[in-house]
């Protein structure tokens, strides 16, 4: 594994969610970069590696991209075995195609490996599926913030469909509630906002299209949390919940 730069999805924040082959990668890390919203306790898997944190995170200060491809580049160069950490999966949401190809430009080996996206343990475990046959035929995972702040084509959203999975919405609420409402969707449409998604400090509240807003000023919903827009957002399937809410 030297002189190679692993792209590591980290999950949503379980440390119990990380994949076996994320635990081998981190197992063999000398260097592990780490992103803000990694949870910490993943890194007993890596106890003898140098730890860098590389934080990156919506409206905080955050590591320019360019430091960190430099930073990966120069480890990798040292024969180092390097471990980029990205909170939930590293290519939804989280430049890993990006950094993939910056490295593999300058002659570096890259491996993608998958993490659960938050979107899907989040709604998990609020026993909600993000597909129900008769109710839902497909999801779409969307952000509602882009690089050049361009609007979404909410119109389009609206007739798939399909589920709406929302990353990085909180701070957009009113500009995602208009568009939908805008783009033909039904006022009373069901929504799930799920903060700290998988974490012990998970909250969750239900409301609809038409009110989320209101509600979720009302229920004082902070970052991170994702969005789920659609019927299936009304639905709480016990059999998915762990044994320790069920109780």
């Amino acid at each position: 594994m030297n002189a190679k730069v692993w792209l590591v999805g980290a999950g949503p924040g379980d440390p119990e969610l990380l994949t076996l082959k994320a635990v081998k990668a981190l197992n063999q890390a000398e260097v592990v970069m780490i992103d803000d919203l990694v949870n910490p306790a993943v890194l007993e898997h890596c106890p003898g590696a140098r730890i860098v944190s590389v934080g990156k995170r919506g409206g905080c200060r955050s590591t320019p991209q360019d430091f960190i491809h430099r930073l990966m580049l120069r480890y990798a160069r040292q024969g180092k075995c390097v471990v980029r950490l990205k909170g939930g999966d590293p290519c939804i949401f989280g430049r890993g195609s990006e950094e993939a190809d910056w490295l593999s430009a300058h002659g570096i080996e890259v491996e993608l490996v998958n993490g659960i996206t938050a979107g899907l343990a989040g709604a998990t475990t609020c026993g909600i599926p993000l597909t129900l046959r008769g109710v839902a035929r497909g999801v779409t995972l969307v952000t509602a913030h882009t690089q050049d702040d361009s609007p979404l084509n909410w119109q389009a959203l609206v007739q798939s469909g399909t589920t709406l999975v929302v990353y990085m919405g909180v701070a957009k609420l009113p500009e995602i509630q208009a568009g939908l409402l805008a783009g033909g969707m039904n006022a009373d449409t069901p929504v799930a906002m799920i903060e700290n998604a998988s974490l012990p400090g998970q909250r969750e509240l239900r409301s609809s299209l038409l009110t989320m807003e209101h509600d979720a000023i009302a229920f004082a919903l902070k970052s991170p949390a994702i969005l789920v827009i659609g019927a299936v957002a009304a639905v709480d399937v016990q059999a998915y919940l762990p044994l320790a809410r069920q109780a």
